[in-house]
C-alpha cells in the first residue's frame, strides 16, 4: 500500500515538494520515490527481506520517513522506536522488536541487532547516503497482501512495559482512504512530533495523497511553530493542549501574523474550555477535538462545523467507519449517559501486539472492539464525554506516563526508602507526577532535583516527578497494596471527591 502510494505520488506531483526537513531542504515526490528506492536496493544488500524487522531510532525528519517507506517497499516491517527514550527503555523496545537491523542516530541503536547510525543530512545528495544502493537493484512491486504488516507502534501496558501495535496494508489502507479520500486537496502543514507514533505511521500515506507540503520539524517549540505557520501561511495548527497553550503563552504571540489559520486541531488528551476559548479567540479559527489510542488506529471526533462545546464538553462522534462500545463489567453495553469503559471497533484498528498473544487477547473484547483503558458516557446527541481512565496511568503533555514504571525507577535512589507517584492537575501540561517518599533519613531526605537527576538515565524526561511530597509512611489497603485515592487526596487536598469514585478497574 505504501510502495503503491509513493509511486502514483510521483507520476502525479513529480516535483512538487513534499517535504521540507529540519534543515530547510526541500524533498520533492520524485525525490521521496527514488531515494526510498536506493534506501530499499541498499537494505536488500544488507540482507533485509520480506517479514523481516527493521527497528528505526531516528529524530523526526525525512530520514525516517525515506527509511519507512524502503522498508516497506522491501516487504520489511519498520518498528519505531521513540528516540528521546533513555538507554534502559529504548534497550527493552529494541529487545521486543527482535529487529534483524537497527537503523539509529549517532549513539541510540544499543546492541539488539546489527546497527547502520546515521545523520541529519544538510542536502538530498548526502541522505541516508551509507544505506542507499543503486535504485535500480530494488525489489519490484510486492503481491497484493492485506494481511501483511507494515508498521510496529509501541505503546505501554498497564505497568509500563513496552508493547507494539502492528499495523498491516488493509488498516492503512482504511485509514487513508478515511482521511483523504480524494487525491491533490493541497496544503502546507508540519509534524512536531517523534515519526514512531501512531499519528506519522498510519496517516503517511495519505498525507502523501494530498499533494502538499510538509514540514518536518526536529525539535518542537512554541516560537519555532508560530514563526513556521506565520512565514509558510499554514491553514491548521495542531498539536496536544499543552502545545497549544505553550504557544499562547509565547510573550509574543499577538505579534505574529496567524490569520491563514482556519483550524485548530487538538488531540492526546481532553483540552479545558478555558485553554479552548483562549485558543478560538486569538488564533481566530474554530476548534476541533479527536479522540483514539495506538491500539485503535482511529476513533472520534468533532467536525469543523459542529457546536464550539461540543470539543469541550466531549470527544466527539465516532469517525466513519467507527463503532463505539461503553461497556460494564461483563462486556455488556451500559445505557446512554451510564459510565462504562469504552472500547473501539473499525478496519483500522490493530491486528494485535507484536509477540505478544496473550495480552493480544485481553486487548479485545469477544466481539472484537478494542479496549481503550478510558471510562466515559454517551449523552443523548452520540457525543462521547470522558471522565478517568482505568489504568493507572496519566498524561502529562499528550505523553502517557505510568506511575508504576516511574516508581520501579525511582525506588533505588539514594535517600529513598519507599516511594509511589501519584498525579496532581496542571493548566499547562494537563496532569504532573507528583513523588510521595518516604526518606531513609528523615533529617536528610533527597530533594526533587536529586529525584529527576537519578532518573533521568533511567526515564524519558515526561516521566520524571516535577513534585515531591515527603511522608512518614505510604498509605496502604487493607490488603497492603498503595491505596491510590488516600495517595491522590494527599498530593491536591482540593481535588473533588467525585474524581476519586473510579478505581483502575472500573469499579466503585
Amino acid at each position: 500500500m505504501i510502495p503503491g502510494t509513493i509511486r502514483e505520488a510521483a507520476r502525479r506531483f513529480s516535483d512538487g515538494v513534499a517535504y521540507v526537513t529540519p534543515r530547510g531542504w526541500p524533498l520533492t515526490f520524485t525525490d521521496l520515490d527514488r531515494l526510498s528506492d536506493a534506501v530499499a536496493a541498499g537494505l536488500t544488500a544488507r540482507g533485509v527481506g520480506p517479514g523481516d524487522v527493521v527497528s528505526l531510532v531516528l529524530p523526526p525528519g525525512v530520514e525516517y520517513l525515506l527509511c519507512y517507506v524502503a522498508i516497506a517497499k522491501v516487504g520489511a516491517v519498520t518498528a519505531g522506536v521513540n528516540e528521546k527514550l533513555a538507554g534502559p527503555e529504548r534497550d527493552r523496545v529494541l529487545e521486543l522488536a527482535g529487529p534483524r537491523l537497527v537503523v539509529a542516530a549517532p549513539g541510540r541503536g544499543g546492541t539488539a541487532a546489527p546497527v547502520v547510525e546515521v545523520a541529519t543530512a544538510d542536502t538530498p545528495d548526502d541522505c541516508l547516503r551509507d544505506l542507499r544502493g543503486d535504485p535500480d537493484a530494488a525489489p519490484g512491486p510486492l503481491p497484493p497482501d492485506p494481511d501483511r504488516p507494515i508498521a510496529v507502534i509501541f505503546t505501554s501496558g498497564t505497568t509500563g512495559a513496552p508493547r507494539g501495535a502492528v499495523y498491516g496494508e488493509r488498516q492503512l489502507q482504511f485509514i487513508a482512504d478515511t482521511d483523504v479520500p480524494v487525491w491533490g486537496v493541497g496544503g502546507r502543514t508540519f509534524n512536531g512530533t517523534s515519526c514512531a507514533t501512531l499519528g506519522f505511521m498510519t496517516k503517511m500515506a495519505g498525507n502523501v495523497r494530498r499533494g502538499g507540503t510538509q514540514f518536518m520539524m526536529e525539535r518542537w517549540s512554541p516560537r519555532a511553530t508560530l514563526e513556521l505557520v506565520e512565514r509558510e501561511r499554514m491553514s491548521s495548527v495542531g498539536g496536544v493542549p499543552t502545545q497549544i497553550a505553550l504557544m499562547l503563552r509565547d510573550p509574543d504571540f499577538d505579534a505574529f501574523d496567524l490569520t491563514s489559520v482556519r483550524s485548530i486541531v487538538v488531540g492526546g488528551a481532553p483540552v479545558t474550555p478555558g485553554l479552548a476559548d483562549e485558543a478560538r479567540a486569538r488564533f481566530g479559527a474554530p476548534l476541533i477535538t479527536r479522540y483514539s489510542c495506538t491500539e485503535a488506529g482511529i476513533g472520534l471526533g468533532t467536525a469543523i462545523d459542529d457546536p464550539p462545546a461540543d470539543a469541550v464538553e466531549s470527544v466527539g462522534r465516532p469517525l466513519p467507519g467507527v463503532d463505539l462500545a461503553v461497556l460494564d463489567d461483563h462486556d455488556r453495553p451500559v445505557p446512554t449517559g451510564e459510565v462504562g469503559a469504552v472500547c473501539l471497533r473499525s478496519p483500522a484498528q490493530m491486528s494485535g501486539y507484536w509477540r505478544d498473544p496473550e495480552a493480544t487477547k485481553a486487548a479485545f473484547t469477544p466481539d472484537g472492539h478494542v479496549r481503550t483503558g478510558d471510562l466515559g458516557w454517551v449523552d443523548d446527541r452520540g457525543r462521547l464525554h470522558l471522565v478517568g481512565r482505568s489504568k493507572e496511568m496519566y498524561v502529562r503533555g499528550g505523553y502517557n506516563v505510568y506511575p508504576v514504571e516511574v516508581e520501579a525507577a525511582l525506588s533505588d535512589a539514594p535517600g529513598v526508602a519507599a516511594v509511589a507517584v501519584a498525579t496532581r492537575p496542571d493548566p499547562l501540561m494537563g496532569e504532573i507526577g507528583v513523588a510521595c517518599v518516604v526518606a531513609r533519613d528523615p533529617g536528610a531526605p533527597p530533594t526533587l532535583d536529586d529525584l529527576r537527576t537519578f532518573g533521568a538515565d533511567r526515564l524519558a524526561t515526561h516521566k520524571l516527578p516535577e513534585a515531591l511530597v515527603l511522608v512518614d509512611a505510604l498509605p496502604l489497603t487493607t490488603a497492603e497494596k498503595i491505596d491510590r485515592r488516600a495517595l491522590a487526596r494527599l498530593v491536591d487536598p482540593a481535588r473533588p471527591d467525585d474524581l476519586l469514585d473510579h478505581r483502575p478497574d472500573g469499579s466503585r
